[in-house]
């Protein structure tokens, strides 16, 4: 297990009690031969001096650091957490964002630094709708939240996956008809070298005017200096973002004093380290059994 060592420790200890049958060590005491390695954001020689023969678990949802790590040995099974105690976490950041976009928050909180009393007319919400860029696990959850709120919610992939009561839009031909539906657009994509830069002035421009953003997946799928343009003409109304192209994020950037932007310290889902244990044991006990587990990487495609 490679992690911080303090991390590493928490995560070694939870797995012994999950994986009792397993011998469990935490980096840097690792033999150069093991089974399985759990590791997040490893240093770029890792794999050169330890062989996990089995699988790798990666710590998180995102799979961009470890795929690029040089040593990473081909023919082994890369394996991501799929859930883990973060869907609801992101359920939960989304709606917040959703609603404070639908009831104008920012505008009604202007008004009181004004001391102006003036109800605005109230949005309607037929108009308003929700687009999940990126439509899997996560994806599924934010939409089963935001469901009950009565939004008319559409969701596009690589491929087409259904929900009931969500619009789906699949493939790069669907891509700019998905955007044009999108009032409130939430990103959910992986990095991957077919998305980094994909919401660029283009494709922002794609979204109705008076649109919000909201990106919780990764920061470089957004061109930072491209959302600045559209916000500051007026195109957009706001951007929500839990992530950046640099983290954390540089004291001179445009976002931290942006009217516009409301940021977070990439908080708005932390992986909780008992339900990404027990999915891993409970992975590796399949695997153990011979049987075929979820959450495999296709590295062709990065996620």
């Amino acid at each position: 297990m490679q992690a911080p060592r303090d991390e590493g420790d928490t995560w070694g200890a939870a797995l012994s009690a999950a994986l009792p049958e397993a011998v469990v060590v935490v980096w840097p005491n690792v033999p150069s031969v093991i089974d399985y390695a759990l590791v997040w954001k490893p240093p770029p020689d890792l794999f050169a001096r330890v062989r996990p023969e089995k699988a790798i678990f990666n710590l998180g949802a995102g799979v961009e650091a470890l795929l690029a790590t040089a040593t990473l040995p081909e023919g082994i099974p890369v394996i991501r957490l799929e859930n883990a105690g973060m869907a609801v976490q992101m359920a939960e950041y989304v709606t917040l964002a959703v609603l404070r976009a639908f009831r104008e928050s920012d505008a009604y909180a202007e008004q009181q630094r004004e001391a102006r009393w003036q109800p605005r007319p109230r949005l309607a919400k037929s108009a308003f709708g929700v687009g999940i860029l990126g439509f899997g696990v996560l994806g599924q959850v934010v939409a089963g939240a935001l469901a009950p709120f009565a939004f008319p919610l559409c969701a596009w992939s690589a491929t087409r996956k259904a929900l009931p009561g969500v619009q789906s839009f699949a493939g790069q031909a669907e891509l700019h008809s998905f955007l044009a539906a999108s009032r409130v657009l939430v990103c959910l994509l992986p990095s991957t070298p077919a998305t980094r830069g994909l919401l660029d002035h283009a494709a922002l421009s794609r979204l109705p005017r008076g649109a919000h953003v909201v990106n919780v997946a990764r920061g470089d799928i957004v061109v930072d200096e491209d959302l600045v343009a559209l916000l500051d003409s007026g195109h957009l109304a706001s951007a929500t973002l839990d992530v950046f192209r640099v983290e954390p994020l540089p004291a001179g950037h445009p976002f931290w004093h942006h009217p516009r932007i409301t940021l977070t310290p990439h908080t708005s889902a932390v992986t909780v380290v008992d339900d990404s244990i027990a999915q891993v044991a409970a992975k590796i006990r399949q695997l153990e059994r011979g049987e075929p587990v979820t959450g495999v990487v296709d590295r062709a495609r990065g996620y």
